[in-house]
């Protein structure tokens, strides 16, 4: 008997490649329960993906899909919903397809409001390549090239699309999967950029590492570190300390760009029919 979300898999392509524990499992099935719930038409929704691990996702998933190359995910996606407005168009990302080599992308995107749905992995470590940091790294954790702590800041990804005009912008956690879920329909009916910073879980190649050895450790950390965001503005800096806040952190809606270009493309063809 099918269970009810088969009918967005492709089954033939399991069992996926991810590591034991993996958290980009449980952000996939929230991306799908997210589409079930809201009655998205799986022919108008495209879902498109760069290089990593969480890359991997939509070759799983029974829709129209694009794995594209490093970093150029956002690229892709937007030259599909120029082309055509109608479609619901979701970027499944990762620590470098987002922050490193995609990040011109993901900062532009959200600067123009162009209605894509953009969700990141994020499990703070590059797991495909054996582990390397990576821009969302935190300070002082160990990775496979930096054996005596990362020395660098890392960005805040929710911090950094707000900075750059981003008007809807949420994290939720591979914990928290419930709410995930919900903060995924939420940015799916949102008209215009949406971000979705989705911590995951990696036991292999950052929970090892940083004293975080079994994927209950690491999903107990997200527990215990994650502050609602309506806490979260009546804290303190020093409450702020070591935590994050999770839920809906931007929502000021603004014009989507595919709906300006049109009225531009529209008017341009009414002034070219009028001086022919």
């Amino acid at each position: 008997m099918a269970l009810p979300l088969e009918k967005y898999l492709r089954v033939g392509k399991l069992p996926h490649i991810w590591c034991p524990g993996c958290g980009h499992g449980i952000i996939t099935q929230a991306i799908i329960r997210a589409i079930d719930e809201l009655g998205l038409d799986t022919q108008k929704t495209v879902v498109v993906s760069g290089i990593g691990c969480s890359s991997r996702a939509p070759g799983y998933m029974n829709f129209d899909t694009l794995h594209t190359t490093h970093g150029r995910a956002i690229a892709f996606a937007t030259g599909i919903k120029m082309a055509n407005p109608e479609l619901k168009v979701i970027v499944i990302t990762g620590d470098g397809d987002a922050a490193a080599i995609g990040g011109n992308h993901l900062i532009h995107a959200a600067r123009r409001n162009i209605g894509l749905t953009v969700i990141c992995f994020n499990n703070n470590i590059y797991g495909m390549t054996s582990g390397q940091y990576s821009p969302l790294t935190p300070t002082g954790s160990y990775a496979s090239t930096a054996p005596y702590g990362m020395v660098e800041r890392p960005f805040d990804l929710c911090e950094l699309v707000k900075g750059a005009g981003g008007t809807f912008v949420a994290r939720s956690t591979a914990y928290h999967a419930r709410h995930l879920t919900n903060v995924i329909k939420d940015a799916l009916k949102y008209d215009g950029f949406a971000f979705v910073d989705a911590l995951s879980q990696c036991p292999t190649y950052f929970g090892r590492r940083n004293r975080l050895r079994t994927p209950m450790d690491m999903l107990n950390w997200m527990r215990d570190h994650a502050v609602s965001a309506s806490s979260w503005e009546k804290m303190s800096p020093e409450e702020r300390e070591g935590k994050f806040p999770i839920g809906v952190l931007v929502n000021q809606p603004s014009r989507e760009l595919t709906k300006v270009y049109g009225e531009i493309l529209a008017q341009a063809r009414k002034e070219a029919g009028a001086n022919a």
